[in-house]
């Protein structure tokens, strides 16, 4: 199924969210990472692809979260690795805010 045929999914409430900062939500098995930027929010898997680490565990500045165990970086926006370790782009979701609720495509 493409990406676009996958149907919108309530995440959280906007309220719910941490302002600027990452909030950890679970759906089903998945542990999803929801950034609150200046610029719109963003949604991506929790876990670290370099070292399996919890991102909502990091620190989160802006548009960058920044790893907890090697402190290797990535933007929200777009998933791309911005500081060593990490070089591979990060799992991004499909987000939209619909009736106070973050969606994502799922």
């Amino acid at each position: 199924m493409s990406a676009t045929a996958r149907p919108w999914r309530d995440l959280v409430a906007v309220a719910e969210l941490e302002r600027g900062w990452v909030t950890r939500v679970d759906l089903g098995a998945r542990s999803l990472a929801v950034y609150d930027t200046p610029t719109g929010i963003h949604v991506s898997l929790a876990l670290c692809n370099h070292g399996g680490a919890d991102l909502c565990d990091g620190f989160f500045d802006g548009h960058v979260i920044e790893c907890p165990l090697h402190q290797g970086a990535f933007d929200v926006r777009d998933g791309r690795p911005v500081s060593a370790p990490a070089t591979r782009p990060m799992k991004l979701f499909e987000t939209r805010v619909r009736d106070g609720m973050v969606q994502i495509r799922a």
